[in-house]
């Protein structure tokens, strides 16, 4: 059950990612159909644009995301000697070069990872998970965080927030276009029309899901990978229901990042359509399946 999981988890994110990629060339693709009739400039500018803004993202540094939810670094095992030490286990079972350690002061229980692949990877855990768990939960957690890491989350994730921001600057552009544009010609069909204006209006919203919906994936996959590496899914699971039981939001939260965390530190209830993370029970049970 374990390693079924984790191979529809891949597959699905492959398709999702696809898809996205897919999407943002349609959007560069209708703003110039809308404007001219033809679509090759409008492809030309969505890979420029997403490949460039996609780079840049890349290159922000682990410690700008770690300032903005006010974490410290721990540079050695003498002050949180169980956190440490599982940390260094669940990266030699993972296989991964040991990530930097960061707490959080805030009672909330919550942790998080970042980093664009395994060499700079770092993960942060709150003051609050330190006292609400115990060493098996705390390793759980870890293991999901570290999974994160040797995954690729934090970089794919990065991708998926670029590409939003990258349809939300062609909408808006392709929105501003139509002001200053004279009207079609005999290029365009006027079914194709419509449906290349109502793409470029709905775009941004279209491409928010689709961010999430690779976010939600990517914590099923992480839970998995996390039983893959300790062995112990009941652990994982008692931690998920300790963490998402707690109803205080990590106050040194950042929303920008809030779709890092292990489970939502805001603690907003939204449909899940609008969800960085998939519902405590469902992960739960998922756990206890395997």
């Amino acid at each position: 059950m374990m390693y079924k999981q984790i191979e529809r988890n891949k597959r699905n994110t492959v398709f999702i990612v696809a898809g996205f990629i897919i999407f943002v060339l349609l959007v560069g693709a209708a703003i110039t159909y809308f404007l001219n009739g033809e679509i090759y400039t409008g492809l030309i500018l969505a890979v420029v644009m997403g490949g460039g803004y996609t780079l840049m993202m890349l290159m922000s540094s682990t410690n700008v995301v770690m300032r903005m939810n006010h974490a410290h670094e721990i540079k050695d095992g003498s002050q949180h000697q169980r956190l440490w030490d599982a940390v260094d286990n669940m990266a030699m079972v993972a296989r991964i070069p040991r990530p930097r350690l960061f707490i959080i002061k805030d009672q909330s229980p919550n942790a998080f990872a970042t980093g664009t692949s395994p060499k700079n990877g770092a993960v942060a855990v709150t003051t609050g998970l330190l006292d609400r768990l115990n060493h098996e939960e705390i390793e759980g957690v870890i293991a999901h965080e570290v999974a994160h890491i040797r995954n690729y989350d934090i970089r794919l994730s990065t991708i998926a927030v670029a590409l939003v921001s990258v349809v939300a600057i062609l909408s808006d552009l392709g929105l501003r276009m139509m002001f200053f544009s004279r009207g079609g010609n005999n290029k365009q069909h006027p079914i194709m029309l419509i449906f290349a204006l109502v793409l470029i209006i709905i775009s941004p919203l279209i491409a928010t899901m689709i961010r999430l919906a690779i976010s939600r994936n990517r914590e099923y996959l992480a839970d998995a990978s996390a039983v893959d590496l300790t062995r112990n899914p009941n652990a994982l699971a008692s931690a998920l229901k300790k963490i998402s039981g707690v109803s205080q939001p990590v106050r040194e939260a950042s929303g920008a990042s809030a779709s890092l965390y292990f489970s939502d530190p805001l603690k907003k209830k939204t449909a899940q359509l609008f969800s960085s993370h998939p519902p405590p029970e469902k992960r739960i049970e998922r756990l206890y399946q395997m």
